[in-house]
């Protein structure tokens, strides 16, 4: 993760609030999600020279009671300077020293000269999953004698990939199975404001997760389409 010309780091942690709609300058609606982000607690600051042997920083999101805390967490916080434990950490890789102390605030003025974002979050869980809904598939003949089996995978021991091997399924096989629920990062979002007051950002694009989902938003590292 580099660091924007205000020598901020250009990362947070966030939750997700739900979506909502604007008018650009045209009049045109853009959906938007909402993010809550920040503000956020530099919790630890890593150096080349020292220890760790590389350069980063720790993120600390929403306060956390002492008593639902572990010891450990509460006394990592405690070092920063803070008297309140947070719940959720994130740490962000540097290319160079940062010039940010432990207990120093980021919030979403770091976003203010940024157009696009990539978001991390954990998706919604689908639970168990044919194959039709989780790997797309077209399913059985509608007709022609198909009695009681449209939507099944077909035949998953086929010996000519195997050959040599016997009949056994080979790993990766796609087939039914649990769907959802797993980490991903939606891409070159565009940014549409940052709302300095209440710590928001609206983000057009699809955010993973539902609503209330804690994410974690960065400056896009490759932006792919430049138009809005």
């Amino acid at each position: 993760m580099s660091e924007n010309g205000q020598g901020s780091i250009a990362a947070l942690l966030g939750r997700k609030i739900g979506m909502t709609r604007v008018y650009d300058d045209k009049g045109t609606v853009v959906p938007v999600t909402v993010i809550e982000a920040g503000p956020n607690v530099v919790t630890q600051v890593k150096t080349e020279d020292g220890k760790d042997g590389y350069n980063a920083i720790q993120l600390g999101f929403e306060d956390a009671k002492e008593r639902r805390t572990s010891k450990p967490i509460v006394g990592h916080c405690k070092k920063t300077g803070q008297t309140t434990p947070k719940k959720f950490f994130r740490e962000v890789r540097l290319t160079a020293k940062s010039p940010l102390t432990a207990g120093a605030t980021l919030d979403v003025d770091t976003f203010e000269t940024i157009k696009y974002v990539d978001v991390t979050g954990i998706s919604k869980g689908k639970g168990f999953q044919g194959v039709m809904k989780r790997w797309n598939f077209g399913g059985q003949p509608g007709s022609h004698g198909t009695e009681r089996k449209h939507r099944s995978p077909g035949g998953i021991g086929g010996g000519q990939g195997t050959r040599g091997h016997g009949r056994a399924i080979r790993l990766g096989k796609k087939m039914s199975g649990h769907l959802g629920d797993e980490k991903v990062t939606a891409r070159n979002l565009f940014l549409v404001s940052v709302d300095k007051e209440k710590h928001l950002l609206l983000v057009r694009g699809t955010v993973p997760g539902a609503n209330g989902g804690i994410l974690f938003i960065r400056q896009a590292k490759t932006v792919v389409n430049n138009t809005k």
